[in-house]
Protein backbone atom coordinates (compact mmCIF):
# COMPACT_ATOMS: atom_id res chain seq x y z
CA UNK A 1 0.00 0.00 0.00
CA UNK A 2 2.58 2.56 0.66
CA UNK A 3 2.77 6.09 2.48
CA UNK A 4 1.10 9.45 1.65
CA UNK A 5 4.85 10.02 0.15
CA UNK A 6 5.32 6.97 -2.45
CA UNK A 7 5.86 8.42 -6.18
CA UNK A 8 5.72 12.22 -4.70
CA UNK A 9 7.95 14.88 -6.01
CA UNK A 10 11.32 14.99 -3.84
CA UNK A 11 12.86 18.11 -4.11
CA UNK A 12 16.38 19.94 -2.80
CA UNK A 13 15.64 23.21 -1.73
CA UNK A 14 18.65 25.75 -1.95
CA UNK A 15 16.61 28.49 -0.88
CA UNK A 16 18.11 31.52 1.20
CA UNK A 17 15.43 31.37 3.27
CA UNK A 18 16.51 27.89 4.92
CA UNK A 19 19.98 29.04 4.86
CA UNK A 20 20.49 29.35 8.66
CA UNK A 21 19.10 25.81 9.21
CA UNK A 22 20.87 24.14 6.58
CA UNK A 23 24.48 25.79 8.59
CA UNK A 24 23.30 24.53 11.13
CA UNK A 25 22.43 21.01 9.89
CA UNK A 26 26.04 21.40 7.78
CA UNK A 27 24.00 20.48 4.79
CA UNK A 28 24.32 22.11 1.54
CA UNK A 29 19.94 21.35 0.59
CA UNK A 30 17.28 20.44 2.10
CA UNK A 31 15.43 17.14 0.83
CA UNK A 32 11.64 18.02 0.87
CA UNK A 33 8.54 16.49 -0.72
CA UNK A 34 6.29 18.26 -3.01
CA UNK A 35 2.84 18.26 -2.18
CA UNK A 36 0.94 15.60 -2.82
CA UNK A 37 -2.25 15.85 -4.93
CA UNK A 38 -5.57 14.22 -3.32
CA UNK A 39 -8.89 13.88 -4.66
CA UNK A 40 -11.70 14.29 -3.05
CA UNK A 41 -14.07 11.29 -2.92
CA UNK A 42 -17.85 11.63 -4.56
CA UNK A 43 -20.66 11.02 -2.70
CA UNK A 44 -20.74 7.99 -4.79
CA UNK A 45 -17.57 6.68 -4.05
CA UNK A 46 -17.49 7.44 -0.14
CA UNK A 47 -20.99 5.47 -0.09
CA UNK A 48 -18.77 2.64 -1.73
CA UNK A 49 -16.95 2.64 1.76
CA UNK A 50 -17.65 1.13 5.30
CA UNK A 51 -17.53 3.82 7.44
CA UNK A 52 -16.86 3.12 11.34
CA UNK A 53 -18.21 6.08 14.00
CA UNK A 54 -16.37 7.13 16.45
CA UNK A 55 -16.60 9.46 19.04
CA UNK A 56 -13.25 11.54 20.14
CA UNK A 57 -12.74 11.57 23.71
CA UNK A 58 -10.01 12.78 25.82
CA UNK A 59 -6.43 10.71 25.02
CA UNK A 60 -7.37 9.92 21.12
CA UNK A 61 -5.05 10.55 18.56
CA UNK A 62 -5.14 10.14 14.94
CA UNK A 63 -2.35 6.92 15.10
CA UNK A 64 -3.96 5.50 17.46
CA UNK A 65 -7.37 5.26 15.75
CA UNK A 66 -5.23 4.11 12.29
CA UNK A 67 -3.36 1.55 14.24
CA UNK A 68 -7.20 -0.13 16.02
CA UNK A 69 -8.87 0.15 12.21
CA UNK A 70 -5.29 -0.35 9.97
CA UNK A 71 -3.36 -2.54 11.52
CA UNK A 72 -0.93 0.84 11.17
CA UNK A 73 0.21 3.98 12.49
CA UNK A 74 1.11 5.22 9.24
CA UNK A 75 -2.21 6.00 7.54
CA UNK A 76 -3.51 8.25 10.81
CA UNK A 77 -3.57 10.98 8.05
CA UNK A 78 -6.42 9.03 6.05
CA UNK A 79 -8.60 9.29 8.92
CA UNK A 80 -7.31 13.75 9.19
CA UNK A 81 -7.69 13.99 5.93
CA UNK A 82 -11.82 12.12 5.57
CA UNK A 83 -12.57 14.47 8.86
CA UNK A 84 -11.38 17.39 7.01
CA UNK A 85 -9.58 18.07 10.69
CA UNK A 86 -5.47 18.07 9.48
CA UNK A 87 -4.26 17.76 13.27
CA UNK A 88 -5.87 16.53 16.27
CA UNK A 89 -6.05 20.17 17.75
CA UNK A 90 -9.06 20.44 15.29
CA UNK A 91 -11.17 17.97 16.77
CA UNK A 92 -13.01 18.61 19.82
CA UNK A 93 -14.70 16.15 22.32
CA UNK A 94 -17.03 14.63 21.54
CA UNK A 95 -17.28 15.05 17.72
CA UNK A 96 -18.28 12.14 15.99
CA UNK A 97 -15.31 11.16 13.43
CA UNK A 98 -15.94 8.48 10.18
CA UNK A 99 -13.23 6.05 9.48
CA UNK A 100 -13.46 5.04 6.20
CA UNK A 101 -12.72 0.64 5.18
CA UNK A 102 -11.36 -0.84 3.74
CA UNK A 103 -8.28 1.09 3.53
CA UNK A 104 -6.73 -0.20 0.18
CA UNK A 105 -9.89 1.17 -1.71
CA UNK A 106 -9.87 4.57 0.38
CA UNK A 107 -6.36 4.93 -0.41
CA UNK A 108 -7.28 4.11 -4.40
CA UNK A 109 -10.12 6.67 -4.21
CA UNK A 110 -8.02 9.62 -2.81
CA UNK A 111 -4.70 9.04 -4.59
CA UNK A 112 -6.47 9.56 -7.92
Amino acid sequence: MGTRYNNKTIFRNESETYENVREKRGVPYIRQYGTPQMVVPTVGQIMGFTNVSHMWKVGDRFWKLSMQHYGSAEYWWVIALYNKAPTEAHVRNGRILTIPLPLEHVLRTIRG
